[in-house]
């Protein structure tokens, strides 16, 4: 592979939509990489279809949103939304692809997914291009199972809720926002990124939400430094390319509005950029080695063993359980992301239902 394949077209950039720049992200974010002479090739995505967007979604919400009836995940009906949603899924569809097809990486430089929810959208999240990508593959029978790493600020409860409802049992699902972190826990937080990828080391697949809104500067984030973002797409492709699990990612969350805010959080995704060509087969990383170390040399004594469970509990990893869990309600899923200015924002979860099980699949809230 010699250089990133980059799915993104002008019909997947919608106008600001105040609170977030989500919609407009995608054309800076290339726009930051192109000149700053990044090795990528910018594709156009074709778009999602109904069909494909109903394999992850209730059939009658997509029609709803796309025709215009139901609010998108930024509570307005604008046309223009609707009109580059196909697309935005159809970016992390097509890099997914591009992902199987190398067995590398891939990027889908879009956000707006974790939040949507089977029937209903949220938190400037419409559909769960995440799941329809996922949906769409196994349908097909490109991935038997695929992986989910989801290190956006905030808890993915859309992707959870669509693994509940619709019965998923072939998907690992690992959300960092399923609890609200703090800067003291980030060393560990770091720790047990290799962790989590050998866990993943049986998928076919990981679509990987690179998140930028834990920045400490971000208003919505605010634990991880410049430096330890770094660090964690590092781990994250480095352990990926030690396990020969291709990687498709997005950009997720990232909120920061004023002309430096914007510029810091373009340096975090031109980063990630830089970390996933750095990890690409050929260029084996120094970084494997600390894969190795950092998966397997906490299991020597006790003491490493309390301090792999404990970084499971902060990373949100939690055993296969045939339970669901509860979240706070759809109607205040906006409102809580869009106080920019209040700090950090996430949704509590409550673990309910039965003990955990080895032989069951992750699954998630049930959508109320």
């Amino acid at each position: 592979m010699n250089r990133i394949p980059v799915f993104c077209r002008s019909e997947l950039v919608a106008p600001d939509q105040g609170a977030s720049p989500s919609a407009h992200k995608p054309a800076q974010v290339v726009a930051d990489w192109q000149a700053h002479g990044l090795p990528i090739d910018v594709i156009a995505p074709p778009p999602v279809t109904r069909r494909e967007l109903a394999l992850a979604h209730d059939a009658a919400y997509v029609d709803g949103v796309l025709d215009g009836l139901k609010p998108n995940g930024f509570g307005n009906r604008s046309p223009a939304v609707a009109g580059s949603l196909p697309y935005t899924s159809g970016a992390m569809l097509a890099a997914a692809r591009a992902a199987l097809a190398n067995r590398a990486v891939a990027v889908a430089p879009v956000s707006g997914f974790h939040h949507a929810c089977f029937d209903f959208g949220g938190g400037f999240c419409t559909f769960n291009g995440l799941m329809v990508t996922a949906c769409v593959l196994h349908a097909e029978g490109q991935i038997e199972r695929i992986g989910i790493i989801d290190f956006d600020q905030h808890y993915g409860n859309g992707t959870d809720d669509i693994i509940s409802r619709r019965r998923i049992r072939w998907v690992d699902h690992c959300t960092s926002g399923r609890h609200r972190l703090r800067p003291t826990q980030a060393a560990e937080f770091l720790d047990h990124i290799a962790e989590v990828l050998a866990r993943m080391r049986g998928c076919d697949l990981i679509l990987y939400q690179a998140g930028a809104d834990p920045h400490v500067n971000d208003p919505l984030g605010g634990w991880l430094t410049t430096e330890q973002l770094r660090e964690r797409d590092r781990r994250v492709f480095a352990a990926a390319a030690e396990w020969q699990v291709p990687v498709a990612w997005n950009l997720a969350g990232g909120y920061q509005r004023t002309a430096d805010e914007t510029a810091a959080s373009d340096r975090c995704w031109r980063s990630t950029a830089i970390r996933c060509w750095s990890a690409r087969p050929g260029t084996r990383s120094a970084a494997a080695a600390d894969v190795r170390r950092d998966g397997h040399g906490s299991r020597a004594d006790a003491a490493g063993q309390r301090r792999e469970a404990a970084g499971k509990r902060c990373l949100g990893i939690r055993a296969p359980a045939r339970g669901f869990a509860r979240y706070a309600p759809r109607r205040t899923l906006n409102a809580r992301k869009s106080r920019a200015g209040s700090g950090t924002a996430s949704f509590q979860t409550i673990d309910i239902g039965r003990s955990p099980s080895a032989d069951s699949s992750v699954t998630g809230p049930q959508a109320r």
